[in-house]
């Protein structure tokens, strides 16, 4: 299982309790911008999702645009199916929910 990080958040926001759903793979980097070099961005998360699969996860944190582009791909490379981590803001932990599309 592997949590699919979106983009690197910067050192005040701690994510490691996603570790429960599996090991953190972070696809962009914090200084990573679409907006600057959208191909090699967009390239860079398409294949770092080709192998998404319904045991991984994707944690939709960093620039809105590349969490939108990186769950465009999750969605293709898993037949319209994939595990997105919410934060409870309540419970101070993530929630898993599937999107079938």
């Amino acid at each position: 299982m592997t949590v699919y990080v979106v983009q690197k958040p910067d050192k005040k926001k701690n994510i490691l309790s996603a570790t429960e759903y599996g090991q953190l793979n972070f696809i962009l980097s914090e200084d990573e911008n679409i907006m600057y070099e959208p191909e090699s961005v967009i390239s860079e998360i398409k294949n770092s999702l080709q192998n998404f699969s319904d045991d991984d996860y994707l944690l939709l944190i960093g620039d809105p645009v590349a969490i939108g582009v990186a769950t465009h791909f999750a969605l293709l490379s898993n037949k319209n199916n994939a595990k997105i981590l919410k934060w409870d803001n309540r419970e101070y932990k993530y929630y898993s929910i599937k999107l079938e599309v």
